[in-house]
């Protein structure tokens, strides 16, 4: 058995309170499910039947924020449980909500990565845009699979290049910050030099 060391409500959300066990951070609930149930300080409880109180109790609550939180824009997987994580909801909740959203077609890794590659490579090397996918918490595979829409990186860094370089004469130390802006872009070693000398071209 635990016990309830602390029941405190949530700072953004005051229809919601946090539960502690043995003195740490266990779950949040609303405060109606709390009281309906009886939750006091000093009340020992299974954390099996925590869980079950959470998950019969929030997991429409959680999908519903869920689905709010995506409409703004699309998310990965790992970053819908992230979200809910912070909301203060449990891992069998999160698990829950995610197969819900896998299920309406509202998560897809894969299409993520696709739409995100689609706007970024206007702007961004490959070697860049993966690192920002990975850190969002897709997968290589579906980042590699997604990396194959970047058929010309070369004329995308001469957009950028050309973008940096407007006003700016063309010295040998602008075009050296230049080279160093697409680098710092994610553009590969190769990629970078093709588009300087593409530039180089076109004034010459």
């Amino acid at each position: 058995m635990a016990e309830i060391t602390a029941i405190t409500p949530q700072v953004k959300d005051k229809d919601r309170c946090n539960i502690y066990i043995d003195g740490q951070f266990y779950c949040g609930l609303k405060l109606e499910t709390a009281i309906l149930h009886r939750l006091k300080v000093g009340n020992s409880i299974e954390l099996e039947e925590l869980d079950a109180i959470q998950l019969e109790n929030e997991k429409a609550q959680a999908l519903d924020k869920a689905m709010t939180h995506l409409s703004a824009s699309m998310k990965t997987e790992k970053q819908m449980v992230d979200f809910l994580k912070k909301k203060g909801y449990v891992d069998i909740v999160c698990t829950y909500v995610l197969d819900k959203l896998r299920e309406y077609g509202f998560v897809n890794d894969a299409e993520y990565c696709e739409q995100y590659v689609s706007s970024a490579g206007k702007g961004k090397g490959a070697r860049l845009i993966a690192l920002e996918l990975k850190k969002r918490g897709a997968s290589d595979a579906c980042i590699e699979d997604a990396l194959q829409q970047l058929s010309n990186e070369t004329e995308s860094a001469i957009q950028v290049l050309k973008k940096y370089m407007k006003g700016r004469e063309f010295t040998k130390e602008n075009l050296s910050r230049g080279y160093r802006h697409l680098m710092s872009k994610g553009f590969d070693y190769e990629t970078a030099k093709d588009a300087l000398d593409a530039l180089r071209t076109e004034e010459d």
